[in-house]
């Protein structure tokens, strides 16, 4: 069953904000998953199978070594796994 309330439409909106913001994916990405880890931590959304699958497969992606630039293939498989969260924050 899936979180209600304001505080869970909130977080929604902001992670789905976050996931089509302008500007570089990688960055966006970021930013979102410390949303969502956020909503988890307050309660407003509740942790699903699946968005834990996609949380830690984007975290893998995000992870890079100090002074490393991620784009290309990083970029485009947190566009995808974005993409998936999306889908699943109804479910959170």
């Amino acid at each position: 069953m899936s979180s209600e309330g304001a505080g869970a439409q909130a977080a929604r909106a902001e992670v789905r904000e976050l996931i089509a913001a302008k500007g570089h994916t990688v960055d966006n990405a970021r930013a979102a998953v410390a949303r969502l880890k956020s909503a988890f931590a307050d309660g407003s959304l509740e942790r699903t199978p699946q968005l834990d699958l996609f949380l830690a497969d984007l975290e893998r992606t995000l992870d890079q070594e100090a002074g490393e630039k991620l784009g290309g293939k990083s970029a485009e498989a947190a566009r995808f796994i974005l993409r998936a969260i999306d889908r699943e924050l109804d479910r959170a």
